[in-house]
């Protein structure tokens, strides 16, 4: 049996909404290693280390709706009528959607068996960078090497800030795709009660 999964308005919102957290975190580190750009010591000893967020793309199945939306598919088996009439419908949206945009040379094929792709992003792992930091003579430092050499962290103010620029571009971004996704859902109220 093929299985069909239809976005519904909120999976734009959903989706809006990973995108958010996922720049919020990222600003957060930015924001961390701009505030450590001076640490020459840290609990593991050393200078801080900079740190870099690391994003992977959001399954569909790794969200409840996604969860329930496979189990509810998942009990209708047995070639009942329900099995009948959930295949007859899919092969009738899969065509209709299929004859649609192959018309118009658009590169769309119907989504079945529950692959609807990306369903957002999430944060897959914060990672500190090994590159060395600059080595700067200050033999009054306390933690000055015996040839006088203080190892500082390994950020750069300049890249930092740039990357926080980019973060809140990004949240904006998925601010306005989340804002337009409820005008739509506001349209369709109001041109459905008429």
């Amino acid at each position: 049996m093929e299985r069909v999964v239809y976005m519904s308005f909120f999976n734009s919102m959903n989706i809006s909404a990973t995108g958010l957290g996922a720049q919020r975190t990222r600003m957060d580190i930015h924001a961390q290693n701009l505030a450590n750009v001076d640490t020459t010591r840290t609990a593991d000893g050393g200078p801080y280390r900079r740190r870099a967020v690391i994003f992977e793309e959001r399954t569909a199945g790794s969200s409840f709706a996604g969860a329930l939306s496979g189990a509810i598919g998942q009990t209708v088996r047995g070639g009942g009528r329900g099995d009948r009439l959930s295949t007859s419908l899919s092969s009738s949206f899969h065509g209709s959607i299929n004859r649609t945009f192959a018309g118009s040379g658009l590169p769309f094929r119907g989504i079945a068996g529950g692959d609807m792709g990306g369903a957002g992003v999430r944060v897959h792992s914060i990672q500190e960078d090994d590159s060395p930091g600059p080595r700067v003579f200050d033999p009054g430092h306390p933690d000055a090497d015996v040839y006088g050499y203080v190892e500082r962290p390994n950020v750069n103010t300049i890249a930092e800030m740039v990357n926080m620029i980019s973060a809140t571009r990004s949240y904006e971004a998925n601010m306005t795709a989340m804002n337009m996704a409820q005008t739509m859902m506001q349209r369709t109220l109001e041109l459905s009660g008429r």
